[in-house]
């Protein structure tokens, strides 16, 4: 068997985690990789440019309980953590991919992973016309979500009402954008002027709100809807939802995609409002991406011609090399990310 064995740097996650998520929970850790695959495996190595850092990622890190789906891929402590990544084929045995081919998929937090591709978890990359980085965000996993849960749960109508909460980050700031697109009502809420004026002057939302600065979310969204809302976009959960179903319209959808403010608590908010919902015909609905990831063809027809005609932007906050991926994900949980949050392991294609 031909080898050709490299040091690879890893991302270790030591122990199941209460509470907040801390850098210390994940160690920096070097081992070595044959970047040679057996011969007459189906495996492929790859060596990984890109890494998405992503909220769903924290209930990973819960110890498994049969009573909760959301711990039912959590991570091995001692072993890399893993999540969604652009890379280069370094060598293959899979009849689909060969050395230098770029895909983006499921890979382990590493500079290299040793993957066994699997149809709708692993994309062939074949427009490179666009940042390869947009694969870990716009037109990778974040974008199937804003286009599943918006288009596809939401079933918007031109001229209805639309809020995003987390309305900066990786899918919201798409959501705003797709819901501008078919001619709605645009409100998102961020945690800073800073990400307030991004969604009002660069994603084109008609207004936005600061929420740390609000005393009354239920006050705040009376005043930037005041027929009520359409559509929420719902990414936080917790005292926002709460506020949200106060203002929702008959016949409301709410689109369940997160609720990053409620992942690091170890009893939940309550939402207290929910009985709302009965009288006034609310349908709420949670996705999970990996059920539309064989749309991914679709979505690209769709997204790609507004991209290159400038009708689609999008914001990217890069941290450098893989040393800076524990401090980049444990950022998204206290909002210091701006836009969608991404660690470069490596910009050499070569």
């Amino acid at each position: 068997m031909e080898t050709m064995v490299m040091s690879n740097k890893q991302v270790i996650f030591r122990d199941y985690v209460t509470g907040f998520l801390s850098e210390s929970d994940l160690l920096i850790n070097s081992t070595t990789v044959n970047l040679k695959v057996p011969a007459g495996s189906m495996t492929a190595v790859v060596k990984n440019l890109y890494l998405s850092c992503d909220p769903y990622m924290r209930n990973r890190m819960r110890k498994p309980d049969p009573s909760s789906p959301a711990t039912a891929l959590s991570f091995i402590p001692g072993k890399p953590i893993s999540g969604f990544g652009v890379s280069k084929v370094m060598d293959s045995g899979h009849p689909d991919y060969k050395e230098g081919d770029l895909l983006w998929g499921a890979v382990g937090w590493e500079e290299y992973s040793v993957i066994t591709p699997i149809p709708n978890i692993h994309f062939k990359i074949h427009h490179t016309d666009v940042p390869l980085s947009h694969y870990t965000g716009l037109l990778g996993m974040p974008g199937m979500t804003a286009y599943a849960g918006f288009y596809e749960i939401c079933s918007p109508k031109k001229g209805e009402t639309v809020f995003v909460s987390a309305a900066s980050g990786a899918v919201g700031q798409l959501v705003g954008q797709f819901a501008k697109l078919m001619g709605c009502y645009v409100v998102g809420s961020a945690g800073s002027k800073e990400k307030v004026d991004l969604l009002k002057n660069k994603f084109g939302f008609d207004d936005a709100f600061n929420y740390k600065e609000e005393n009354d979310l239920n006050a705040a969204l009376k005043r930037c809807f005041p027929v009520g809302i359409d559509i929420y976009f719902e990414n936080v959960g917790g005292k926002m939802l709460d506020a949200v179903i106060l203002n929702m319209r008959p016949h409301g959808r709410i689109a369940a995609c997160g609720m990053i403010s409620q992942y690091n608590l170890q009893i939940p908010e309550a939402v207290y409002n929910l009985w709302l919902i009965t009288y006034k015909r609310i349908r709420i609905q949670g996705f999970n991406t990996i059920d539309y990831l064989p749309k991914y063809p679709e979505f690209l027809e769709f997204v790609l011609p507004y991209i290159r005609q400038g009708k689609i932007t999008y914001v990217e906050d890069v941290a450098d090399g893989l040393e800076s991926a524990p401090a980049a994900l444990v950022g998204l949980f206290h909002g210091k990310n701006v836009g969608k949050q991404l660690v470069v392991v490596s910009r050499d294609l070569d």
